[in-house]
């Protein structure tokens, strides 16, 4: 057996050992004048949508799983700064010489909210359950696993079919976090409804629409923490009114105000505005099942016709870069030189012209109402696929109800967005091209054999050089299928009151709220 302190597959992300503070994925500067956190307080965020589902399994939202992974924790949790990955639930690894047998140690001071110890056996029902999901959920990025084994209360081993570099990597996202064995003896759909984990808060309730609340899990294994006594997210799905929360103390955080506000904010004394490192990129998603977008050159000429330059200038306000490749800057393995579409005409008209529709055609963009940012960019592609012959018609929806539209694919063109869960490529890519990844190659039913066999190729490529040349590849051969017009990497925003202490965005998106205070 080899033991893996530093290395990752082939990513070569640090590995520390010993979580010293119990907090080594988040940070302790959530402190008051006097040097302590505040104990106590009651956090509350508002955001433009509300969670679709609890489910950690089933669940591609991420308004949903900020909030699971407050409760549900997997066994290893990216660093703050998103490089590195850190024990959580586990203490370490080791890995055979064949790479193909993990053994993996576990805390031994866990319990579930519920005061029920967490075991091997609960490490292993949840990895299966999630793994049972295959293309219909996350299992996809268990697919490597082969045998998960409770080998002792404190130890689990796991045997994959194969060598598979994103292991690791993929044991740390929510949908592998840890449950109790058998739902604590409930359905899955009943545990979920008020789903029971090792994290810092325990569910309290969801007022479907409008607010969903947790409260501090008192038995949670990191000592002293959490420091809040509850958190809570509003439902307020207008930009403007989230600003105007935020200056007047209505609530705490303001997640994702508009571009166009963050100066203001920045100017009010008692409001916090920040930005953060992101592996964010947003993105014309073209709904393949549906004519035209079935054709090559009609995505082409699209993602041709739009200025990205103009976009970082008119909606980020200069805040972000014209996106260029399916991968961020901030993703293991990006190219820029991926050969993602820039703004031309006039090979934007001779792309139409070699279409099926070469005289254009009418077609829906959907966005999220109430969204500034989504707006703006509907507006700017409007006039300029009006430029090459399309006509381009603008459908609002609620932002709940627009995030449902996308996941069930009922659409012609929809702005979206991802951003990474781990510090892998494969997570993004499998999801993004595979049409077995859990969506139907993000909702856009794209399907090329060929992506998907280089995307396979280089989840089992455990050498760092191989697996850049074949991620580079992945990103041409995407860039040149333009199955995604790309429109910008832009950081995370937040804007928060001044008592809110030691709130942090990882570059993966994520934050720990046993790390936040709140002065009181």
């Amino acid at each position: 057996m080899r033991t893996r302190f530093g290395v990752v597959g082939a990513l070569a992300l640090t590995m520390a050992l010993a979580l010293g503070g119990c907090g080594a994925a988040g940070s302790d500067d959530g402190a008051d004048a006097g040097g302590a956190p505040a104990k106590g307080g009651d956090l509350t965020m508002a955001r433009s949508a509300d969670i679709i589902a609890m489910d950690k399994t089933t669940t591609f939202d991420n308004n949903s799983i900020r909030v699971m992974e407050q409760i549900m924790e997997p066994l290893f949790h990216a660093s703050a700064d998103g490089t590195k990955l850190e024990p959580w639930l586990a203490t370490g690894y080791t890995i055979s010489d064949d790479q193909l047998t993990y053994t993996i140690p576990l805390r031994t001071d866990v319990t579930f909210s519920n005061g029920t110890p967490m075991t091997a056996k609960d490490v292993k029902f949840s990895i299966d359950e999630n793994t049972k999901t295959g293309a219909e959920g996350w299992g996809f990025v268990n697919a490597a696993i082969d045998t998960v084994t409770a080998t002792d209360d404190h130890t689990v081993t796991v045997k994959l079919k194969y060598p598979w570099a994103p292991l690791i990597a993929d044991l740390s996202i929510f949908s592998n976090g840890v449950v109790p064995e058998g739902y604590g003896g409930k359905t899955a759909e009943e545990f979920y409804t008020a789903p029971v984990g090792t994290g810092p808060f325990v569910w309290d309730g969801w007022k479907k629409g409008q607010s969903l609340k947790l409260t501090a899990n008192e038995k949670y294994w990191q000592k002293g923490k959490p420091y809040l006594s509850s958190v809570q997210w509003n439902v307020v799905p207008d930009a403007n009114t989230r600003k105007l929360q935020v200056q007047g103390g209505q609530i705490d955080i303001d997640d994702t105000p508009d571009w166009s506000s963050l100066s203001s904010l920045k100017a009010s004394g008692d409001v916090k505005a920040e930005t953060f490192p992101s592996t964010q990129i947003d993105y014309v998603a073209f709904n393949q099942a549906r004519a035209p977008f079935d054709d090559v050159h009609v995505r082409r000429a699209i993602s041709y016709a739009i200025d990205r330059e103009s976009l970082v200038k008119a909606v980020l306000f200069g805040n972000g870069e014209a996106a260029n490749s399916l991968l961020s800057p901030g993703t293991p393995y990006y190219d820029k030189n991926a050969g993602g579409a820039t703004f031309d005409v006039a090979k934007a008209k001779a792309e139409l012209a070699q279409s099926s529709k070469p005289d254009g055609f009418t077609t829906t963009l959907l966005i999220a109402s109430g969204n500034p940012n989504q707006a703006s960019v509907a507006q700017i592609m409007q006039s300029e696929l009006k430029d090459i012959g399309i006509t381009m018609e603008i459908k609002q929806l609620d932002p709940t109800a627009n995030k449902q539209a996308r996941l069930a694919s009922d659409f012609d063109m929809t702005i979206s967005a991802w951003t990474m869960d781990i510090p892998d490529p494969d997570q993004w890519t499998s999801f993004a091209v595979d049409p077995q990844g859990g969506s139907k190659s993000a909702f856009t039913s794209y399907d090329n054999p060929e992506v998907v066999a280089i995307n396979a190729q280089a989840q089992k490529e455990t050498d760092s050089a191989k697996r850049q040349e074949l991620y580079t590849q992945l990103q041409q051969k995407t860039s040149e299928d333009a199955f995604l017009a790309y429109l910008y990497y832009s950081p995370y925003v937040y804007a928060s009151t001044s008592k809110v202490q030691g709130f942090h965005v990882t570059p993966l998106g994520g934050y720990l709220l046993q790390d936040v205070s709140k002065k009181q």
